[in-house]
């Protein structure tokens, strides 16, 4: 009887404690700013545009914040040249307004995304939501991983980056 406790203790002991890692490994990167964030997952060409915009302060603030963050690849299918233009110091204004297109005041989970046909972000105008083929929409840009949590927002992965109208 005591053989037979023990060995489902151990049991439950071993698959609950995956469950306890994954809650450590969320608080852990809830303590994270979304830059931070951006930083630990490698979203390289985001933080330096976040950096020549002047936006990084902005970003590590009090929030709360969603963010739609392209991955260097979404970065990649832009003209070539596009990102080292917008880098420089002249460019400056654009990128701001740029990064501040992927930036919406607030928390804004998945599920409340879900129920939005536009947003409004930080730069001024409204980035259109959809929904084609189970895939969520921003603009053009596919969501690819949402609900990444930051100590000042959430972060929403996209694949392409978003451009305002001029």
């Amino acid at each position: 009887m005591k053989r037979t406790a023990i060995a489902m203790l151990s049991l439950a002991t071993l698959l609950v404690a995956p469950l306890f890692a994954r809650a450590d490994e969320a608080t852990a990167t809830a303590e994270k700013t979304i830059v931070e964030t951006a930083i630990a997952a490698k979203f390289n060409t985001l933080v330096a545009a976040a950096k020549a915009a002047g936006l990084v302060e902005a970003l590590s603030g009090e929030g709360p914040l969603t963010v739609f963050a392209p991955t260097d690849a979404a970065f990649e299918k832009l003209p070539k040249g596009t990102v080292e233009s917008l880098l420089k110091p002249e460019n400056k204004d654009k990128l701001v307004a740029i990064l501040k297109y992927h930036v919406v005041s607030g928390s804004v989970p998945a599920a409340k995304v879900l129920q939005l046909d536009s947003a409004k972000t930080l730069q001024g105008t409204d980035v259109t939501i959809t929904q084609e083929g189970g895939a969520v929409m921003v603009n053009n840009a596919k969501v690819v991983k949402t609900d990444i949590e930051c100590s000042n927002g959430l972060i929403h992965v996209i694949d392409a980056v978003l451009l305002p109208k001029e």
